[in-house]
């Protein structure tokens, strides 16, 4: 078969064929009296398999290997072809998220746009110092939906502004980040609340702390939820949070860090603020007594447990504090007496 009917079966152009004959990946199996090639059925076939491979997107030199290294196993091209098209399909998505936030910021012209641009490369960056003083300057910027937008700020889409604030491990950028976030407007508490919902435990710890300092009742919603997480870490950041904004239902969770010996100090702090009425106070008591009382609580915990009485106002705090004079653990006996004494000379 010459090159020309070779070229009209196959869809391969003759230049095509000449250039895959000068490169070794084919070669016709004969010549015509006057000197024209001519390709055998072997030759069609390997020239069809050249055009499956490269239609997998290897390259010519790796379509050359694969048909003449006897060694070269499909198991192994099909790995590395997996391999590449992941990464393509990762570099493909990070540029339409960039796209869209881009898009999303809304810009109103070029050198806004590329202010923009510019700092969502600093949010990725490599370097803690880039990150802080992209951080800072997101900040300072207008925000979708934010009141303190103004016309020569440059908007910073709050998406943007979440994932950099779930992935950041340095605490001082993190900080940052956080306070960027409180003033972001709307949208971020939503995006917050997806990343508690995380499989990775230090994106449920960045997300619930974002959370936690962020105004407005949307937030406070989800802290709430975030009671009933099964993470003890975001439940106790969340209890903190909501606690030290009035909310009793804070209450079980601060015992529960009591106990745990995690930020044990502020949640006594935010049991003493919660204890504002004779009612409330008498409740914490008795659920600090019942804590107390379990057997389950080992003598450390008892001890943290006694000292979260001394700042809970009323006649059931200082009866547990009398009975607990008592107690058979000497450390939680001698604690009790103390905070008795400085209760009764009040």
């Amino acid at each position: 078969m010459l090159i020309g009917e070779v070229a009209r079966r196959s869809g391969v152009s003759a230049r095509m064929l000449r250039h895959y004959e000068s490169l070794g990946l084919v070669h016709p199996s004969g010549r015509t009296g006057s000197g024209y090639r001519e390709y055998s059925e072997e030759d069609i076939r390997r020239i069809f398999h050249i055009e499956s491979l490269r239609a997998l997107g290897l390259s010519l030199r790796e379509v050359k290997r694969a048909l003449d290294d006897a060694d070269f196993t499909p198991a192994a091209l099909v790995d590395d072809l997996i391999r590449r098209t992941r990464e393509r399909i990762a570099a493909e998505t990070e540029l339409l998220t960039r796209l869209r936030r881009i898009h999303a910021a809304d810009p109103a012209d070029w050198e806004v746009a590329l202010q923009v641009v510019t700092l969502l490369q600093a949010l990725g960056s490599k370097s803690a110092d880039a990150r802080q003083r992209a951080a800072l300057a997101s900040a300072s910027s207008a925000f979708p939906g934010s009141s303190a937008s103004s016309g020569d700020e440059v908007p910073v889409p709050v998406e943007a502004l979440v994932e950099a604030a779930l992935g950041e491990s340095d605490p001082n950028v993190a900080g940052t980040l956080r306070w960027a976030l409180a003033r972001s407007g709307d949208g971020a508490p939503a995006l917050l609340a997806e990343g508690i919902g995380s499989p990775v435990a230090a994106v449920r710890e960045r997300a619930v702390r974002c959370l936690a300092v962020m105004p407005g009742g949307e937030a406070a919603g989800h802290l709430r939820d975030a009671l009933a997480h099964p993470d003890p870490v975001v439940r106790g950041h969340a209890a903190l949070a909501i606690g030290t904004r009035g909310d009793t239902d804070a209450v079980p969770a601060l015992v529960d860090l009591l106990e745990e010996g995690r930020n044990d100090t502020d949640a006594a702090d935010t049991l003493s603020v919660l204890a504002s009425d004779t009612a409330m106070a008498d409740r914490i008591a008795h659920r600090l007594v019942e804590r107390l009382a379990r057997s389950t609580t080992r003598a450390p915990a008892r001890g943290r447990l006694t000292q979260a009485l001394a700042g809970i106002p009323g006649t059931r705090a200082s009866q547990a504090l009398a009975e607990l004079s008592h107690d058979a653990d000497r450390a939680v006996a001698l604690t009790a007496t103390y905070l008795l004494h400085l209760r009764e000379a009040r």
